[in-house]
């Protein structure tokens, strides 16, 4: 019976072992992310973070291609029922994720699972992009960054411009700098831009107070309808094509093309991300600074507050989550939002200090005085009071109509039709896509 006993009680043992070492094993988190080059380094840093903070959760993070990519390959895991739990989505995919029918609040999120969060800890421009009409956070704010004008300040120098005391707070003077600067050889292109919808409509209707869209630009709802065809959108497009017909505007392409004009040094002056500033920090062969964005000299009410880009975090919804899993979720997004996670995010990667506190703490820290660049930023976003104009964009397929815009205006920059022109079939066209998506909601 010893020897029996014993045997039995030996092989308890090893299931109580084994059964310990099972509980032991950490709950993993599936998160799908965009970024590339530096900005992926950090992400990841971010990440360990998290892994290295607690031994409950293990957040495995995973780049799957651009946005749009990663939009695609989430919605569509989603329908094969193989979602991950996490997926960074850019600020443009937020009405189409809002609709999916794919994604689990983040405000239910922090509900169920009794995670202290606190939205008001954010920004208003930052929580509200991302949050319902009446506050309700839909996802959770990551790496917001806002477009900024990225100047070339040796070019300035070689053109005979003192890039200490020049302003280019008006448009008026950037195109004056753009043309001197190529006049006088100091750059073979004056003045470009990256991702030229959202620099030279989104933006730039936010910081004028003119309407991008109707319905406050679709953040109260469906039915919103295009408005890119104003008299001061057709009279800045008009501006732009004869600039370039001078030689102080070149045109760099979709996208983010516009971003390796300034850092080879080929453009003196680039609207662009303020998240650039990882590679040109890392690149750039040439001191430089950082400006607002301009205005027109004698619009009403300009300049106001730039809004955000970047992009958020959205909890996946698929069936058969675990309690474990969803308590992962908040636990993570809790630490991302903590004010230190927070701040070293703004520091190391350069977007936006995306909650109340960091801004004020680096400041006394005298942090600003050594990377003032990264002032400007917070303070062209904090800058006014937001309107229906400058809270933010929610139009659904907004990349689609990005496509469309951007067609349209190099049409005209080619010279094949007016600025006019492009800009009423932009309206025509848009409009077109937000009823396909209307009903596809429905």
């Amino acid at each position: 019976m010893r020897k029996i006993t014993s045997a039995f009680l030996a092989s308890l043992l090893v299931v109580f072992a084994l059964g310990s070492t099972a509980q032991a094993q950490p709950t993993e988190i599936q998160f799908w992310y965009a970024l590339t080059g530096p900005l992926a380094e950090h992400t990841l840093a971010q990440v360990e973070d998290f892994n290295a903070s607690q031994d409950q959760f293990r957040v495995v993070a995973d780049f799957t291609g651009s946005y749009d990519e990663t939009m695609v390959a989430a919605i569509a895991a989603f329908r094969a029922g193989t979602a991950p739990h996490i997926v960074q989505m850019f600020e443009v995919g937020t009405a189409t994720m809002m609709y999916s029918g794919a994604i689990k609040p983040v405000f239910e999120l922090f509900e169920e699972t009794g995670v202290p969060f606190e939205r008001d800890v954010f920004l208003p421009a930052v929580a509200g992009y991302y949050s319902l009409p009446d506050g309700s956070m839909m996802s959770m704010p990551f790496n917001s960054s806002t477009a900024v004008m990225w100047v070339n300040d040796d070019a300035l120098t070689a053109a005979g411009i003192d890039p200490e005391t020049v302003s280019l707070e008006t448009w008026e003077e950037v195109f004056e700098v753009a043309q001197q600067v190529v006049d006088e050889g100091g750059a073979d292109c004056g003045f470009s831009m990256a991702w030229p919808t959202w620099t030279q409509f989104e933006q730039f209707s936010a910081v004028h107070d003119v309407p991008l869209a109707s319905l406050s630009n679709g953040m109260e709802g469906l039915g919103a309808e295009m408005m890119v065809n104003s008299e001061l959108h057709v009279r800045h497009i008009q501006n732009l094509v004869d600039a370039r017909a001078s030689g102080a505007f070149t045109y760099g392409g979709r996208g983010n093309a516009g971003d390796g004009l300034f850092v080879s040094g080929e453009c003196a002056i680039v609207q662009g991300s303020s998240a650039l500033f990882a590679r040109v920090d890392r690149e750039a062969e040439f001191d430089w600074t950082m400006h607002m964005l301009p205005y027109y000299e004698g619009t009403p009410n300009a300049p106001l507050n730039s809004i955000i880009g970047g992009a958020s975090l959205w909890v996946m919804d698929e069936p058969g989550r675990t309690d474990e899993e969803w308590q992962g979720i908040a636990e993570f997004f809790a630490f991302l939002a903590t004010i230190d996670q927070a701040e070293k995010w703004h520091v190391d990667s350069g977007y936006l200090p995306i909650r109340f506190g960091i801004y004020e703490r680096l400041m006394e820290e005298g942090f600003y005085d050594e990377r003032p660049h990264l002032r400007i930023p917070y303070e062209q976003l904090t800058r006014g009071e937001a309107t229906a104009n400058s809270s933010g964009i929610r139009l659904g397929n907004l990349p689609q109509i990005r496509a469309i815009i951007e067609e349209e205006i190099e049409l005209a920059f080619e010279g094949q039709q007016t600025a006019q022109q492009a800009l009423d079939n932009a309206v025509e066209r848009s409009n077109v896509v937000l009823r396909a998506f209307e009903r596809a909601q429905r």
